[in-house]
Order: structure tokens, then C-alpha cells, then sequence
């Protein structure tokens, strides 16, 4: 089967997406990649194409780069749009430009979209093996995905099942030229020393090994596809929500986790996680242990890089964003019609006739008293531990004054002085978002 034929059933489940982008490097994959898309859409009815180039300036001689990619597109009768990133420093530069690249790419990818990209398979193999000698469990085994969410988009990559010397060759035979990165060659980064030193010896004495290490990495991906399956069977029995006690929180409920054996504890836990934050590495899932065993009467946290873990009121809640940010004095409300604005802590509306008064909004300092009809005065400290608020939580939520009388705690109805008020206090939390994608 030619190589159009194979890239075309590869894509087949996205031939009616509302367009199909290339990240377009100019290197050898994404040239060949481009080139066998166009031959296809003179044939084939195809979403409309495009390409993409991510110039980080990393090096003078990419400074090339976009003029022959925009050479390249124009022969072919491509849009192609150029864009430049500069990339943070950091403990890995390649680590570094790879996720600003796929930043910006997602930042032109509209609903349902679909960012194809060139990578195919001694990259997987490659990327096999670096997970390998970094200890990487099943999901990092399993390699490179054929395809994941991006944006507001796709990312595919249909080229997995393709070797290096396939795409070479069908360059040479068409005449395409294409841009080689001078830091390919470098040995001192781990990437590079597997492609040019650690995997031609192994083919050299293993022929077939490249094409063992991907079949591996797909009987892995499919391990890891049943484990995902388990995970949402032990997630749903422990009550995943995203908003349980109308919070805006993410939480689950402990004891049913408890009643799993430790790796499905920890399999299920990745599971949720992996929506907000990077996974921690196998001596980190101590900080699980410690949270899971923590006293009845504690408040165990566990900080992962995107946010952190709480335990509280029988259930585990996931916080970030603004949640680890100790909310500013409220200002004052000077028009209670109007929603209020709270510095790191989402905002208040009052709906109904305002009480009379004037009302200010203030957080909790200890000995406040709420006078409820047909139960006098009561220790607001009590009054929360009844209505099951997390501990972790009271110090954010907002109370409505009249003067210095408490009389409603937000979100909390029967929390309110006063009867046959025709009010309610009603607080939207902060969005819990840690920024990953």
C-alpha cells in the first residue's frame, strides 16, 4: 500500500473536520507529511488544508526557516501562517520550546479542528525508550498517542506506523527539500544520543527492534486503555463530582477509594488528576499515604505542581488556581443590587429586596454569632461543622453583615436572620483552574 493510501486510512475517522492544519517545521516529516496531504486533496475530498510554522529563535541559522517554509506553501498552494514564540528557560530547553510550540499551535486550532503533526515511527520507538530508562510506567510506555485533545481542537499524528527511511525515500523520489536542525546532531542532549548512537546499535544487532519497541508500545497503550476503564468504574463509585456541595470544587469520596487495594488507589487518583496536574513520581505517592491516613480530626494536604489535595468532611477536593490564594479584605458594597467583585474569591450577589441596612461582607475571625429564628443565638463555628462546610473553605466563605450583626452566610439558606426575608446571599466561587491543558 503506497504512502497516500496509509495516510489516508490513518485519517480517516477525521475526513470531516472543519479543516486540517500541519505543523510545518520544514524538516523531513512534516515536508514529506505536507507534500502526501495536497496529493491527496487533488483526488480526495479533504478539509480544507493549512500549515503552521513556530519559529522560537533558538539558533541563528532557524532564522531561515520561515522563508523556506513560506516558499514551500506557496508551491503547493498551502496558506501558511508564521508565528513567533519565545521560549522560557529552564531545566530543559527542548522540554521548553516543545510546549510553547503546541501553546501557540492550540491558540489557532477553532472547535473540532485538527492539528496533524509529522512525527512517525523512530520517534515513537525513540520516545519509548527515553520513558524507559526514565522509569516510566504504562501511561509513559505507551509512547507517543496517535491522537489527543489540543485546544479546542485535535492533535493527530498519522505517520506513527511510517519509518524514517519510508518518508526519506519518498522525498528523494519527489525532489522535496526540507531544512535540517543543526542541534540534531548534538549528542549531548539524551534525545539525539538515543537516535544517532544508542539506537543504531540496537538495529544493528536487533533488525526488527524498532518495530518490536512500537508493538510493545501499543499492546501498552492498550493496557493502559483498560486501566483508564477501571479507573472510571472505581471513580464512579466513589462519587466524582466537579461541583458536590455547590462549591466549585472537584471531589471525591474517600472510603470507597479505601476499600481498593494501593494500586488502584493510586490508578484511579491519576485518573482525576491528570486534569489538573503532572503526575508525581513513584516516592512522591508517600504524600498520598500520609493524606489517606491522616487522623479523623486532621487536615492532611497533599501539594502536587499544579494545585494541592485536601482532605475534609469524609471526601478528597482538589484545589488550585486562585483556591491557594488567601482571599483580600472585601471592599465595601456600597450597592447590593449590584454583584460584588471579591479580590481571589469569585464574587456575591444578593437576589431580592435588600435587607435594610448597611451591609458590609466580611470573612470569618472567630466568635461570630447568627441569631436564627426559633433557635436563638448560635456559635457560627457550630453552625458550619452541622452544614458539613469543609474546614479548609470557612476562612473564604463570605458572611453579610448589617452593621456588626452577622445575618446570612452565603450559599447557606438556613444560615440567615431574620423570617419571611425575601432575599438570598448567593457567592459563585473562584474557578479552579491550575492552567494545564
Amino acid at each position: 500500500m503506497s504512502l497516500e493510501a496509509r495516510l489516508l486510512e490513518s485519517l480517516a475517522p477525521w475526513r470531516n473536520a472543519p479543516a486540517w492544519c500541519v505543523g510545518f517545521s520544514g524538516g523531513l516529516d512534516s515536508t514529506v507529511l505536507l507534500h502526501l496531504l495536497v496529493c491527496l486533496a487533488r483526488r480526495e475530498t479533504l478539509p480544507p488544508l493549512s500549515a503552521i510554522h513556530i519559529h522560537h529563535g533558538l539558533q541563528a541559522v532557524a532564522d531561515d526557516w520561515p522563508e523556506h517554509c513560506r516558499r514551500f506553501c506557496e508551491s503547493l498552494g498551502i496558506p501558511l501562517q508564521i508565528e513567533r514564540v519565545e521560549v522560557v528557560g529552564g531545566p530543559s530547553v527542548e522540554r521548553a520550546a516543545r510546549e510553547a510550540r503546541f501553546a501557540a499551535m492550540a491558540r489557532h486550532l477553532a472547535a473540532g479542528e485538527c492539528l496533524l503533526t509529522g512525527q512517525h515511527r523512530d520517534d515513537q520507538a525513540e520516545t519509548v525508550l527515553f520513558r524507559l530508562f526514565r522509569g516510566a510506567g504504562v501511561r509513559g510506555l505507551a509512547g507517543i498517542p496517535p491522537v489527543r485533545a489540543l485546544g479546542d481542537g485535535l492533535l493527530l499524528r498519522p505517520m506513527l506506523a511510517f519509518s524514517r527511511a519510508e518518508l526519506e525515500s519518498y522525498a528523494r523520489a519527489q525532489g522535496l527539500s526540507w531544512v535540517e536542525d543543526p542541534s540534531n546532531r548534538d549528542t549531548e542532549f539524551d534525545r539525539n544520543y538515543l537516535r544517532q548512537v544508542v539506537l543504531p546499535g540496537i538495529a544493528a544487532r536487533w533488525p526488527g527492534a524498532v518495530a518490536n519497541v512500537v508493538r510493545s508500545a501499543a499492546h501498552l497503550a492498550e493496557a493502559e486503555g483498560l486501566l483508564a476503564e477501571l479507573a472510571d468504574l472505581d471513580l464512579v463509585a466513589a462519587d466524582r463530582s466537579a461541583d458536590h456541595g455547590g462549591w466549585g470544587l472537584p471531589s471525591l469520596q474517600l472510603e470507597p477509594l479505601r476499600q481498593l487495594s494501593e494500586p488502584r488507589q493510586r490508578n484511579a487518583l491519576r485518573r482525576w488528576l491528570a486534569s489538573w496536574t503532572k503526575m508525581p513520581d513513584s516516592a512522591h505517592w508517600a504524600g498520598w499515604i500520609a493524606l489517606r491516613d491522616a487522623a479523623g480530626d486532621a487536615e492532611p494536604v497533599w501539594r502536587l505542581s499544579g494545585g494541592e489535595l485536601r482532605r475534609a468532611e469524609g471526601r478528597l477536593w482538589w484545589l488550585s488556581g486562585a483556591w491557594l490564594q488567601a482571599p483580600a479584605v472585601p471592599p465595601d458594597w456600597s450597592d447590593p443590587q449590584v454583584p460584588l467583585p471579591l479580590p481571589e474569591n469569585g464574587q456575591l450577589r444578593l437576589l431580592g429586596n435588600p435587607p435594610a441596612g448597611l451591609l458590609r461582607v466580611r470573612y470569618r475571625s472567630g466568635g461570630e454569632v447568627l441569631d436564627l429564628p426559633g433557635r436563638g443565638r448560635r456559635d457560627l463555628k457550630r453552625l458550619l461543622n452541622e452544614a458539613g462546610v469543609p474546614a479548609f473553605l470557612r476562612g473564604r466563605l463570605p458572611l453579610l453583615f448589617r452593621a456588626d450583626e452577622l445575618i446570612a452566610v452565603a450559599n447557606l439558606p438556613g444560615l440567615r436572620a431574620g423570617e419571611g426575608e425575601s432575599w438570598s446571599l448567593v457567592w459563585e466561587p473562584p474557578t479552579n483552574d491550575s492552567g494545564l491543558s
